[in-house]
């Protein structure tokens, strides 16, 4: 597939020079590592360490900023930073009120995040993880643990940020950001692979009439393939999956999100909006706030997830916080 690169081995390191040299008035790059650091972290706070892999644009470094992330830690491509990146991002914002680290649930996340934990440790800086398990297709409900993150962990980048720049301690913040996680679900559709840069084959193989629900990030299998289907009809086969999954009733409200994999448009997503609307409308659940973008990406797959975020009164304060990035930004309310 043909890319707008260089040398393969080095897309991650060119990628990163790119983005923070354009949005350089917003990041820096780490000196030593592949991290994107914020040039005005707030201090006397808990410090907010994202990442993953690369691959996933905009997230993750595309989510540091005020209110979101203070940096991110960024692995090669579909590849977990490794312990020492991760160790070193941290102890660049760090600020003496602790750190919080906030992933998705891959193998090879969880390892690293976790040793870099252990080194902060050694150092007696005080740190803790969220892991996000958003994707409800990739595990059953008994094994929640064992799902996959995906394009939820912006909401939950989101509600993790605003409780760090409100001052709360590292406790406070890891109870509510795993209640956003707790209170979130998604799933999505896949039409067509990604393509890693470099490599001669796609993520997967999907014939031109096929599409599959439940497919990862990374071209994880998913739960079901079928012919192509007709957007309200895949809708509401979403929706009932996570509405089942999350026990979603009459009277209560949410934050929805439509993200986009990688190549489909903010037309047919908009449309697919259009039908969740509707549904959510005749359970009678309320609508907070909505959006329409891609904000975790496979490289050009096609496809989208939706996202729910169901919301208690605490959530709701946190995600009418003000936050900006290039990438993501909410006014406040």
């Amino acid at each position: 597939m043909k890319k707008f690169i260089n040398e393969a081995d080095y897309v991650v390191d060119e990628a990163m020079e790119g983005f923070t040299s354009c949005y350089s008035n917003y990041y820096e790059k780490h000196p030593e590592v592949n991290a994107v650091v914020s040039k005005k972290p707030r201090k006397d706070k808990v410090a907010l360490v994202i990442g993953g892999g690369s691959g996933h644009e905009p997230m993750f470094n595309g989510f540091v900023g005020e209110g979101l992330g203070d940096a991110a830690a960024c692995g090669n491509v579909f590849a977990s930073p490794d312990p020492g990146t991760i160790y070193e991002t941290a102890l660049t914002v760090e600020s003496g009120r602790g750190v919080l680290f906030v992933y998705g649930n891959y193998a090879g996340d969880n390892l690293n995040f976790d040793m870099a934990e252990e080194l902060l440790a050694d150092e007696e800086i005080e740190a803790a993880h969220v892991r996000v398990w958003d994707d409800c297709a990739s595990a059953p409900k008994e094994r929640m643990t064992d799902r996959r993150g995906i394009a939820g962990d912006l909401f939950v980048i989101k509600i993790a940020g605003a409780a760090c720049d409100k001052g709360m301690e590292l406790a406070d913040v890891v109870k509510v950001t795993e209640a956003a996680r707790d209170n979130l679900r998604s799933i999505g559709v896949a039409t067509s692979p990604g393509q890693i840069p470099g490599l001669d084959k796609p993520t997967f193989e999907i014939g031109d009439d096929e599409m599959e629900y439940g497919m990862g990030i990374h071209g994880e299998r998913g739960i079901e393939r079928t012919k192509m289907k007709q957007a309200d009809e895949t809708v509401e086969y979403l929706y009932k999956n996570i509405k089942a999954d999350m026990e979603l009733a009459g009277g209560e409200e949410v934050c929805v999100l439509i993200n986009g994999l990688g190549s489909t448009t903010v037309l047919e997503m908009s449309i697919v909006y259009r039908k969740l609307k509707e549904l959510l409308d005749a359970d009678s659940i309320k609508v907070h706030d909505a959006d329409i973008n891609s904000y975790c990406t496979c490289q050009e797959m096609g496809g989208f997830s939706i996202s729910l975020l169901k919301l208690d009164d605490t959530l709701k304060e946190l995600y009418d916080m003000p936050c900006y990035s290039p990438y993501y930004a909410k006014k406040g309310k």
